[in-house]
């Protein structure tokens, strides 16, 4: 065959070729639908539907977190009167696997929201959370508490976790660390709402009904939050991305400011919950108070914590986030320490006061940090998630190491080692987070301000 013949061939089919590609109703393409890969539209920084997007975050947040911190006036009321025969160790532990599941479910649940199943696991973790609730109200023995309370709320809590964070995070750009803190202030918001409601209630309705009215509560700010996170939620660009990422990044295990990071978070988690949840079982016990006493000193904790958080949160906005990091951590754990001698009702507000405010930052400024230590946007999201799941363990373990310390010295000295615990291991924590800055100036050359 010839030369030219051989060309012309050529030619014909890649014309019939080209052809094909034009055609809007080839055949091929009607049997073959092909949807072009668009990138993700950019995000607009802020605005109204941004704001109610940490609306609802915020309502969320007061429900998985506000209930972890209204756990003390559940501890208090355990130990004293409806699980008398259970040691206050074994109680905490209730509420320790409640904290540490609704951390690393949540971290588990990621792929989940890089597929695009955000509005399900909203729903799920919602509708789940509240039926543990009404189970939970009918729980009379320990194993049922644990399995109800501990773990199907922490299950489920797990599940809300991440949504609320990526939805505001991803809708800010200018205003993300003020966003970031008003949402998480619905941790401390709603602990103030539950200790409440189970102060007004539990001696007028007992312990069924009280807890059916924290999930019918639960139930109604989830009909509201809902539909303020997902109504118009198109905003999600590339976290919703349809690509599932890895969830283990071994480089960091050479990486030292990651370690000096995620150490600092251990012990800081190790003591962090210890005064919220037996401050009210302490009030009781050592100074006499009435359970009402002892649930307004944790809703005072509480609502400190709120002020503090958005004090530092402006702080931080001026001066960086390690130093009022450094102070909250170290502050914390010396105000634990100046536990020991709190002899009265009086002084016992103030140390709760202060505890709340200086421990409230230690929640939002790690996050805001992790971009320091970890500058590779590729493996961001692995080295995050192996950060929390260290600090998940730490927020399991703390709380009952703290109780089966308790009635070591006897008497007066009952909480002593607790109150010792709590508070050296959160000074290590601070110490170590002086390490990690002095990393970060040496290894990644940031400017003292960070």
């Amino acid at each position: 065959m010839a030369r030219h013949d051989l060309e012309d061939g050529k030619d014909t089919e890649m014309e019939e070729i080209n052809e094909t590609a034009r055609s809007p109703t080839n055949s091929t393409i009607e049997k073959v639908p092909v949807t072009p890969a668009t990138p993700p539209a950019p995000v607009a920084d802020g605005g109204v539907r941004a704001w109610l997007q940490v609306a609802g975050s915020f309502l969320v947040f007061s429900n998985l977190w506000g209930f972890v911190f209204a756990f003390g006036s559940f501890q208090s009321f355990y130990t004293l009167d409806y699980l008398p025969s259970e040691s206050a160790s074994d109680i905490a532990w209730i509420g320790t696997i409640g904290t540490g599941l609704l951390i690393f479910v949540g971290i588990l649940s990621g792929p989940l929201f890089d597929l695009g199943y955000f509005r399900s696991m909203l729903i799920i973790g919602g509708v789940g959370e509240t039926l543990a609730m009404f189970l939970l109200s009918l729980c009379t023995k320990y194993w049922q508490i644990l399995l109800t309370q501990g773990i199907m709320v922490g299950l489920f809590n797990g599940l809300l976790y991440l949504p609320g964070l990526a939805l505001v995070g991803r809708s800010f750009k200018k205003h993300r660390s003020m966003a970031m803190a008003i949402t998480t202030c619905g941790a401390p918001t709603g602990g103030i709402i539950y200790t409440l409601l189970f102060q007004q209630l539990i001696g007028k309705l007992g312990f069924a009904w009280t807890v059916r009215t924290m999930a019918f509560f639960m139930l109604g700010t989830y009909a509201i939050s809902f539909p303020l996170q997902l109504w118009g939620a198109s905003n999600l660009g590339d976290l919703a991305s349809g690509t599932k990422r890895e969830m283990f990044d071994p480089t960091a295990l050479r990486d030292l400011p990651f370690w000096s990071y995620s150490f600092a978070n251990f012990f800081i988690f190790t003591g962090y919950m210890v005064p919220f949840i037996y401050l009210g079982a302490y009030g009781q016990t050592e100074l006499g108070l009435t359970q009402t006493q002892s649930l307004n000193v944790l809703i005072a904790a509480q609502a400190a914590s709120i002020a503090g958080r958005l004090i530092a949160g402006y702080t931080a906005s001026k001066v960086g986030v390690m130093i009022p990091w450094i102070t909250a951590a170290i502050s914390s754990g010396v105000f634990c320490i100046a536990w020991i001698g709190i002899k009265s009702e009086n002084s016992l507000i103030v140390f709760a006061c202060l505890f709340g405010a200086f421990s409230g930052p230690l929640i939002p400024l790690p996050p805001a940090v992790f971009p320091l230590v970890c500058p590779d946007p590729t493996v961001f999201g692995q080295r995050l998630g192996m950060a929390q799941a260290i600090g998940s363990v730490a927020s399991l373990i703390g709380a009952p190491i703290a109780g089966a310390l308790l009635g070591k010295g006897g008497g007066r000295d009952t909480y002593l080692g607790l109150q010792l615990f709590s508070g050296l291991v959160m000074i290590f924590g601070g110490c170590q987070l002086v390490v990690l800055y002095m990393l970060l100036l040496r290894k990644r050359e940031v400017g003292k301000l960070i």
